[in-house]
């Protein structure tokens, strides 16, 4: 990552935010980077090495699209970060980025 002490968290405006939600978009917004800017899937990395990265590829995968539908629902609708059910999604998501961070390199 160019500049690593800059993220630019593209789904967070201007406005307070506390940290457990920063958490949470400043995460998923290093995934998007990985897998659009660094183009994940376009062979740099052979995914099909063994069946942890083909694992990992698919949960890399699963969890962009969540992000990604996320995302829209939340520019729609309006998430509320907050709500307990949500909340506990997110977390659970944020739980499964964490547990395939050693793939998301190039």
């Amino acid at each position: 990552m160019e500049k690593p002490a800059i993220l630019h968290i593209k789904t967070l405006d201007g406005n307070w935010c506390d940290k457990d939600i920063i958490i949470l978009h400043a995460c998923f917004q290093l995934l998007t980077d990985f897998v659009e800017q660094e183009n994940a899937f376009t062979g740099h990395v052979n995914w099909h090495e063994d069946p942890a990265h083909q694992s990992a590829k698919e949960e890399i995968l699963q969890l962009y699209n969540w992000w990604t539908t996320r995302k829209i629902l939340d520019s729609v609708d309006g998430i509320n970060d907050l709500e307990k059910d949500q909340y506990k999604e997110d977390s659970e998501m944020l739980i499964r980025l964490v547990n395939i961070r050693q793939f998301l390199w190039i």
